[in-house]
This record gives structure tokens, C-alpha cells and sequence, in this order.
């Protein structure tokens, strides 16, 4: 079954700028790995602190697999001192055509 999700996350204002850099560079390795659908990057229009991900996953163990990634533990290693608030995972269940 498809995993799709969107991820938030909020930097700290100091912070902005070094999480984008971050951000940025995890999107080619990510849509490389095996069961990536699609990974992309969205910054709220209204506030330059808020990134946001699309993702489609194969199946949850391409999701779970992807968690596992050398290429995000920059920023899961500094998660604390980047973020103003823990990253916010909200899963999606897929009502339209897969086609």
C-alpha cells in the first residue's frame, strides 16, 4: 500500500537559513532511493520558517528504510538546536484513482 505523508517543519528564525541548506541537499539522495514516488520541498508562503514535504512511498518499508538514510542524520542529529518544535508527520490515505 502507498505511504503518503506530509511532513512540517519549523526553524528556529536563526535558523533558517542552515535548515533550508539542509533541506535542500537531503531531495536528490532522498527521490534516488528505492520506493521514492515522489519528495518534494515546499516552503510556507507566508512564513519563510515553515518547510513542508510531499512524499510518496512504494510501501512502508521504503518509508521506514528512508528514515534509516545516512543523508538525514545531519538533520536529525541537530533536530534540537535547528527546530522550533518536533517535526509534525501527518500520514494520508489516497481516496482518488492510483492511476
Amino acid at each position: 500500500m502507498v505511504v503518503s505523508l506530509i511532513a512540517t517543519l519549523t526553524a528556529r528564525p536563526e535558523k533558517q537559513e542552515e535548515l533550508l541548506r539542509l533541506l535542500t541537499d537531503q531531495v536528490g539522495p532522498t527521490r534516488a532511493e528505492h520506493g521514492c514516488m515522489d519528495y518534494n520541498l515546499h516552503i510556507d508562503a507566508s512564513d519563510p520558517c515553515i518547510f513542508v514535504f510531499y512524499e510518496n512511498w512504494i510501501d512502508e518499508y521504503a518509508f521506514q528504510a528512508h528514515l534509516q538514510m545516512p543523508h538525514l542524520q545531519p538533520l536529525l542529529s541537530q533536530s534540537d538546536t535547528l527546530l522550533s518544535r518536533p517535526i509534525e508527520i501527518q500520514r494520508l490515505l489516497r481516496l482518488s484513482d492510483q492511476r
